[in-house]
């Protein structure tokens, strides 16, 4: 080897990028998105370095349909750069040693395990199957629902997963194009019915339902103190209402063109709805908090409907 290919090997391989993009590479194939989760280094500029390593003639790229796999060409290369990857393999390097790390739990969750570092924050992974929609079908099977009436129900979308464990589904909207979608929904389940109707004027008498939720519909309704009367109205005793509400926010700019009417409401307004239409409340507090900006909250209330008899409490939180 001459000094110019020495100089142009040193020069190659004086990248910090580049010498762990290598190190990688010497024994296996991987693509580019695999090489960017190993390393946390920018697509852009991963596949600009690997650019710059097969001009080099240190790398080789392959094809597999859209995909491109590469490896290093090991066999053809100066005997200066072999050295020196050598040496930063055995070396304790922390930077080379955690780009191991995390390749290796890139295997683990590629042979259907779970890397040990998901551990404690497990909701922050994707794992393939590991969906909040999966896991709301795990629990709704859980469930021996009575009769259940879903207020603002849209096309069904979320009744869907508790319908096969109910004795009755009503579904009812103001709309009634979303109303026919569930009627679509629900075409081979009989013991559900979907129904345009007010939500401010229920159209059924006292006491048929066992259960009635209210998700995401107290900010589109016009009244949602009418709302929650007419639920409490409809609701057997010791029956129960669950809602799911935003809540109170200042984004209104980014809700309205949805159609909310309110910016949400906080779990001290929902509690206090609940209790003026003399509902027992549970529990009305944040569920939840979207990780994306504006980071809206969603407020959980549950409250049940007393039976007749002495007077009880429901434990408050």
């Amino acid at each position: 080897m001459g000094l110019s290919e020495y100089i142009e090997t040193l020069n190659l391989l004086g990248d910090e990028s580049r010498i762990r993009l290598c190190v990688l590479l010497r024994e296996r194939e991987l693509r580019v998105t695999d090489l960017v989760r190993v390393t946390g280094i920018a697509q852009s500029r991963v596949s600009t370095h690997l650019g710059r390593l097969r001009e080099a003639g240190f790398v080789r790229d392959r094809r597999q349909g859209p995909q491109s796999f590469y490896t290093l060409a090991v066999d053809t290369l100066p005997g200066t750069a072999k050295a020196l990857l050598d040496d930063a393999t055995r070396s304790a390097d922390p930077t080379l040693e955690g780009d191991q790390r995390r390749l290796q739990e890139l295997d683990a969750e590629r042979r259907g395990g779970l890397p040990e570092s998901f551990a404690g924050e497990m909701e922050k992974h994707y794992s393939p199957g590991r969906t909040w929609q999966s896991l709301a079908a795990g629990v709704a099977a859980l469930l021996r629902l009575g009769d259940v009436l879903d207020v603002g129900s849209g096309d069904g979308a979320a009744a869907a997963t508790l319908a096969p464990y109910c004795r009755s589904l009503t579904c009812i909207d103001s709309s009634s194009r979303m109303i026919e979608s569930a009627k679509e929904r629900f075409s081979a389940r009989p013991h559900v019915r979907a129904q345009v109707a007010d939500v401010h004027d229920l159209p059924f008498p006292d006491a048929s339902f066992d259960s009635v939720l209210v998700f995401h519909t107290l900010t589109y309704a016009e009244h949602p103190p009418q709302v929650l009367a007419e639920c409490a109205r409809v609701l057997r005793p010791g029956g129960r209402v669950v809602i799911l509400s935003l809540d109170a926010h200042q984004q209104r700019e980014v809700t309205a063109p949805y159609g909310e009417r309110h910016p949400g409401f906080s779990p001290a307004d929902i509690r206090a709805m609940l209790t003026r239409v003399r509902l027992d409340v549970v529990v009305s507090d944040i569920a939840c908090r979207e990780a994306k900006k504006p980071h809206f909250q969603v407020v959980l209330a549950i409250a049940d409907k007393p039976t007749p008899g002495p007077s009880r409490s429901a434990k408050r939180v």
